[in-house]
């Protein structure tokens, strides 16, 4: 075994013996149904801490034929699978991480050098008698080893784990990030000594002008995982299975780190942060144990038009249209607030919803990531502003509406003031307004949007098991006045979430009158409603 030439299964055994193992290995029959064939070359693109280096040490510990992992295998889904036998150990496997690689290196531009002297070194004392100790170039030499080899199985399996991190850490070194993605090219397109490649990273393959360097691979994304959405993060039913194992709510993991809603697998859990809930028996952000929320903040401070009210209407619950399409794949090409959207959603700050084209934030973690960087960025002072008015949820449970008028005229005062981060502040009133009810919400946990009877939208609160405390819930009218609306709430289906809710809710509708510049309020208690 080698470092970077069939280096083993060890890694893969830590993982399997871990407190927390889920089985992922269905990906290995997809990898297998795609070996020899013109598609062998998958990347596949996921934030911080959703299991990339697991899966990769997974099909390196199943397909190197250095090892005998029969044993790991056993009772997983993959040794169900018909090629399982077919494939397991028997290839010549080369893992490359390419964050060692640049580690070792030292600068962007000497990876690509350092990464051939290190693999040409192990394949010269593996196959001394084939390659040449005058051999530079690694393609060279591979392709002579695949020359000499006889059998159905000849040839390599290459596994990439941080395949981008070049273009996350080097994000202005143009030169080496061409440099490194020609290395891959030469590497793999038109290699008959390639079986199959597997990518890994958290972004998807760069955009150079109209082409890719790289156009030979098969891309799985956060925008579009296709086939392998299940293999992204925990699926709700393993998600239960772990809580009902380890004496969780489910309700809870669900709001903290559900989310990611997909195609084909409507609901992705953050792996890592489930994971951490459960050993902890704490349900809380894991987040900042990946990354600080200064890697969210720059972001959050970009001078761009219309990025101040997205953030707004996303921590308010709304969904905003994207074009992901457009986004270049690197972390500086922004043309536009849809390129640094669509960036979030790559590294999970947010998801993605393919059938309404929009993005949105996932969950509770997240949420308060937003805040923090809104809270300690640029925008501080509109973010204390509009989160102190915090008070309106006090307010509306006591039933005040006057105050709550006033505070929510206050909330559109901070839309008029914060020009030109907001330059029209009306469609600005409903979001702001919904996330000072959110950014203050002690004793309330569970926030949901509901669709508007005769208004912008709103958002249900429903306050902790066993509380003496009313829902809420509440709506920023539109068309008619603050009462009217408030009569014709709750005509609506109730959302499943209530079921069983039997404690008294409040009904509150605000409406903002523009010419008047001033609000309304009219709240009503409907007792043991559900």
């Amino acid at each position: 075994m080698g470092a970077y030439l069939n280096p083993g299964n060890d890694a893969f055994a830590i993982s399997v013996n871990d407190d927390i193992f889920v089985d992922k290995s269905g990906l290995i029959s997809y990898v297998n149904s795609k070996i020899g064939k013109r598609k062998r070359f998958i990347c596949v693109s996921r934030p911080r801490s959703f299991g990339k280096s697991m899966a990769a040490e997974m099909l390196v510990a199943y397909y190197d034929k250095s090892c005998d992992s029969h044993g790991l295998f056993r009772g997983l889904e993959v040794a169900r699978e018909e090629s399982y036998q077919k494939n397991l150990n028997q290839y010549d496997v080369i893992f490359l991480n390419v964050q060692q690689f640049l580690s070792l290196a030292g600068s962007a531009d000497k990876v690509v050098e350092s990464l051939k002297q290190k693999v040409l070194a192990e394949l010269r004392d593996y196959y001394h008698d084939v390659v040449p100790p005058w051999e530079t170039e690694l393609s060279c030499a591979l392709a002579a080893v695949y020359a000499q080899s006889t059998g159905p199985n000849k040839g390599f399996l290459f596994v990439i784990d941080e395949w981008d991190c070049i273009f996350r850490e080097e994000k202005d070194n143009v030169d080496a990030q061409k440099a490194y993605l020609d290395f891959l090219r030469d590497l793999f397109k038109d290699r008959t000594y390639v079986k199959a490649v597997y990518m890994t990273g958290i972004l998807p393959i760069k955009k150079y002008g109209t082409h890719t360097a790289l156009n030979i691979f098969d891309e799985f994304s956060m925008a579009a995982p296709g086939k392998l959405a299940k293999y992204i993060g925990f699926t709700e039913q393993e998600v239960r299975q772990l809580c009902k194992s380890h004496g969780m709510r489910f309700t809870e993991a669900k709001r903290w780190y559900d989310g990611y809603h997909l195609k084909q697998m409507p609901h992705i859990y953050n792996p890592k942060s489930v994971a951490d809930a459960m050993m902890e028996g704490d349900f809380r952000s894991y987040w900042t144990g990946t990354e600080t929320y200064e890697a969210l903040q720059v972001y959050v401070d970009l001078e761009m038009d219309g990025l101040g009210q997205a953030w707004v209407s996303l921590l308010a619950g709304s969904g905003i249209p994207v074009d992901v399409g457009s986004f270049q794949n690197d972390m500086t090409s922004f043309k536009s607030r849809e390129d640094v959207l669509t960036l979030l959603v790559h590294l999970g700050y947010l998801a993605y919803e393919e059938n309404a084209r929009s993005v949105f934030i996932p969950n509770e973690e997240i949420r308060g990531e937003f805040i923090r960087a809104l809270k300690n960025g640029r925008r501080a002072q509109f973010a204390r502003a509009i989160c102190q008015s915090g008070q309106i949820l006090e307010a509306t449970v006591r039933m005040d509406e006057k105050e709550v008028a006033r505070l929510a005229e206050e909330v559109q005062g901070v839309g008029m003031a914060a020009s030109p981060l907001f330059p029209n502040p009306d469609p600005f009133f409903p979001d702001a307004l919904i996330l000072a009810y959110l950014c203050n919400r002690e004793g309330y946990p569970i926030a949901r949007e509901l669709p508007a009877g005769e208004g912008y939208g709103g958002v249900l609160l429903l306050p902790r098991k066993n509380s003496q405390d009313p829902a809420v819930f509440l709506e920023v009218a539109k068309e008619v006045s603050a009462k009217e609306a408030v009569s014709k709430m709750g005509e609506n289906n109730w959302p499943p979430i209530m079921a069983g809710f039997e404690g008294d809710i409040l009904l509150a509708a605000i409406r903002y009158d523009r010419k008047k510049k001033s609000c309304e309020c009219a709240i009503e208690k409907r007792e043991g409603i559900l």
